[in-house]
């Protein structure tokens, strides 16, 4: 019976804020919360049991407080490629982006 392949492993909360930051992508909320769940990830030994769900919850309401962000967005989202809208705007990271 074959194994399954080893998962890749997954970037620390240190360099995953560096890419983020270095795309220009820590002004996008589910950016940030792919951060603070990495963070949290790794404090997660530091925290008593009941520390740690409290934050975890505390994470996921404030995830589904976004609401339906990602409708119109979805290959944004979901692929990471931007495709800009009909409106005429800067490229997120140029020098005319605000």
């Amino acid at each position: 019976m074959a194994s399954a392949s080893p998962t890749p492993p997954q970037p620390s909360a240190e360099e995953l804020a560096r890419f983020l930051e270095q795309r220009g992508e820590l002004g996008k909320p589910w950016m940030l919360h792919l951060l603070r769940l990495t963070k949290l990830k790794e404090a997660r030994d530091d925290l008593a049991p009941d520390e740690y769900l409290a934050r975890l919850k505390e994470a996921h309401a404030d995830l589904m407080r976004l609401g339906e962000f990602w409708k119109g967005r979805e290959q944004e989202v979901f692929t990471g490629r931007y495709q800009p809208t009909q409106l005429l705007e800067p490229l997120p990271g140029s020098d005319d982006d605000r």
